[in-house]
């Protein structure tokens, strides 16, 4: 078994525990269509930063 060298310190040890706990997503809106999507990210009719991206293929 592995046995540590010199203790972990309760700082040493909370600073490693405090990047295991889970957040949410960061949700914006996107400012042309009012629509949610994950930031970063195309929303779903594939508009990003208030412009058309992706087509969605519906135009002829």
């Amino acid at each position: 078994m592995a046995v540590q060298k010199s203790k972990v310190s309760r700082s040493r040890r909370g600073q490693r525990r405090s990047h295991d706990a889970l957040t949410g997503r960061t949700l914006s809106q996107d400012p042309m269509t009012g629509e949610t999507h994950i930031r970063h990210h195309v929303t779903p009719d594939g508009f990003f930063k208030g412009r058309q991206i992706v087509s969605n293929g519906d135009e002829d």
